[in-house]
């Protein structure tokens, strides 16, 4: 097996695990499995889960984590450079198939598993998600009636955060005019949403469900009855010529993985400060991996 390595990407973590003789479970190749991870800590920790995982099952795994965003990581899973990535299922069909009509969880999964490029595998997807959401301060969902997206038609004035790929997103500020009759002004918050929605700056922030400072501060996350967002489940992506050798590993830890769990997996890195591995480690073990 020859792949690409990547070179000179930021944040680039290398960590070689147990190399046995022979074949390893699931009948692992002499080629180590190389791990990806968006540079998202919650993505982090999932990418960490697969690794550890793995290399519990006997492979070799070498760690790329904290690439960036997709039009920085996809072309290395493309190329083969990486193996394995945690990927959302709807954001990722959004990506190859800008025109999908799909929105239920498992018509977004069957149609990802056609539209994904040749030489890439979805293997078995999680209940758990980690989808878009658009999210108003409690004062403000109450001060306006604030209940589903539709509710935001009937208020002038509104300024939408996030982050700056927001704007040219589906279901961003042309989604919520074409779907819901909402005009909103667009200010590319980043990664200071969250702090920009509570300071007044925007009133209305995209924020992933997994986020768990929607509890912290008692945030209002509007109910999408039309479907602007795409269902968007965690689901790993493999390169073809391994997956079938890393799918009895990787696929309970999907089914494993639920929603809840999700947010407090979140809820150990931002409260607790715990590391990725650590949280990584506690949770495989909690769930008898």
């Amino acid at each position: 097996m020859t792949r690409k390595r990547m070179t000179g990407l930021a944040g680039l973590t290398l960590t070689a695990g147990l190399v046995l003789s022979g074949c390893a479970a699931g009948g692992a190749s002499d080629e180590p499995i190389v791990v990806g991870s968006q540079a998202y800590y919650s993505n982090e920790i999932i990418a960490e889960i697969y690794a550890q995982a793995l290399e519990g099952a006997g492979f070799e795994v070498e760690r790329q984590f904290q690439i960036g965003q997709r039009d920085a990581y996809l072309p290395e899973l493309e190329s083969g450079a990486v193996d394995l990535f945690p990927e959302y299922t709807g954001n990722l069909l959004q990506y190859y198939a800008p025109d999908t009509m799909a929105t239920q969880a498992d018509e977004v999964y069957a149609e990802l598993a056609t539209a994904l490029p040749e030489g890439l595998t979805a293997l078995d997807m999680s209940p758990a998600t980690d989808q878009d959401s658009y999210n108003v301060t409690a004062e403000f969902a109450a001060a306006n009636g604030l209940v589903s997206i539709a509710d935001l038609s009937g208020v002038d004035g509104l300024i939408l955060g996030g982050n700056p790929e927001l704007e040219e997103r589906p279901y961003g500020p042309r989604g919520l005019l074409e779907t819901y009759g909402v005009t909103v002004a667009f200010d590319a918050t980043g990664d200071i949403t969250v702090d920009a929605l509570l300071e007044g700056v925007i009133n209305v922030a995209n924020v992933y469900s997994g986020d768990p400072r929607i509890a912290d501060f008692g945030l209002v996350t509007l109910a999408d009855p039309e479907g602007l967002f795409l269902a968007s489940n965690v689901v790993p992506i493999a390169s073809s010529d391994v997956a079938d050798a890393i799918a009895e590993v990787i696929d309970p830890i999907s089914a494993a993985l639920t929603p809840e769990g999700l947010v407090a997996l979140n809820l150990q890195s931002t409260k607790d400060q715990m590391s990725a591995a650590e949280i990584a480690t506690e949770w495989l073990a909690a769930n008898g991996f």
